[in-house]
């Protein structure tokens, strides 16, 4: 069981003069650092899997952002284009260093909100981000390899964490290897057997999907501390 924490700040983030997205931010007392947490596409910040990662962070120490996508905000199931998205990136890393000035600043996301972090790293730098995490990298489509979708990675510049579960359908276990391979140091690969895209495990692995939430946590806040 999770400890009990406050309810997360509720934040109105401005993308631009006439739009603003919705945020949350959990900071424990004596964080060491803040991850800025963006949701995949399916679903919002709100998702009991983003609810629990950011609850787990707070119980190690660890502040997190986590904010929607406009096309989110808006009901809608169709994601944002890559500017857009890439222009909530930026709003919620610069309302973090706002809020939490003396912090370490990390970022990333489930899937389609991590690519969009680091797309939007290799575009321009994110101010006073020290690495990007991945929850499940989104390699490619369902079940039709390919690394396109990796090109970007090699101009992020900073260091890169990759949670992946070995069953994902979103990335062949071989390309995603191969990719962090070639990335160097500065790529951390970590895979969760049994896992899917979703980090859900079958009762056959006889491990729960909370158990594995925790070394995703475990494994996540390790390697912040070692980048601090």
């Amino acid at each position: 069981m999770l400890d009990e924490h406050p309810a997360p700040q509720n934040l109105a983030i401005g993308l631009n003069a006439k739009e603003q997205v919705s945020g949350l931010l959990l900071v424990p007392h004596g964080a060491k650092a803040c991850l800025v947490l963006a949701h995949g596409a399916g679903a919002g910040m709100a998702h009991p899997f983003m609810t629990s990662i950011a609850a787990g962070l707070h119980d190690r120490g660890i502040a997190s952002l986590r904010y929607q996508f406009a096309y989110m905000e808006k009901g809608s199931r169709r994601p944002d284009g890559p500017a857009l998205a890439h222009a909530a990136v930026r709003a919620a890393v610069r309302e973090a260093n706002l809020r939490c000035p003396d912090l370490p600043l990390f970022a990333g996301g489930k899937s389609f909100g991590g690519r969009m972090t680091s797309q939007a790293q290799a575009d321009a730098p994110l101010p006073k981000v020290r690495g990007v995490v991945f929850l499940g990298f989104p390699l490619h489509p369902a079940n039709k390899p390919s690394i396109e979708r990796a090109r970007h990675l090699f101009d992020v510049g900073i260091p890169m964490l990759f949670l992946q579960g070995q069953r994902d359908a979103l990335a062949d276990a071989r390309l995603m290897t191969d990719v962090a391979e070639e990335l160097g140091v500065g790529a951390t690969l970590v895979w969760f057997p049994d896992a899917d895209h979703s980090f859900h495990v079958p009762a056959r692995s006889r491990r729960t999907d909370e158990q594995v939430r925790s070394c995703i946590l475990d494994g996540l806040v390790e390697w912040i501390m070692a980048h601090l």
